[in-house]
């Protein structure tokens, strides 16, 4: 049992935080990012999970600041974790991943689509 006081967020981009029509950023999904937000002055830890890479991937960062959202860490572990483990893996730990190809999560608009 861990000793661990906060819960581990791992949020995906493009369907999730956004509507995807990559390689643009699209609609916000504002229901999520203020849960998030929330989630994170309560102590909690996110980490923004996505494949983009590059300046894409600091776009996806900028346009998340934008909103008042920020990250413990992005695609990568927490620094606490990684010395855990003594790696940082590929697969991020996370005590609870958001992603739009995971099941659908209507309290969150997963996967998102503006308009709808």
């Amino acid at each position: 049992m861990s000793d661990r006081k906060y819960t581990i967020y791992a949020i995906d981009f493009d369907g999730t935080l956004c509507e995807s029509i990559w390689p643009e950023i699209g609609e916000p999904n504002m229901a999520l990012i203020e849960h998030l937000k929330k989630r994170r002055r309560q102590g909690n830890k996110i980490i923004l999970w996505t494949c983009r890479v590059g300046e894409r991937l600091q776009e996806a960062v900028d346009w998340c600041k934008g909103y008042g959202l920020e990250f413990d860490a992005v695609n990568e572990n927490l620094p606490e974790m990684i010395e855990k483990y003594g790696n940082d893996s590929r697969k991020i730990f996370a005590d609870c991943y958001f992603e739009d190809k995971s099941a659908c999560k209507t309290k969150y608009n997963i996967p998102y689509k503006s308009g709808e």
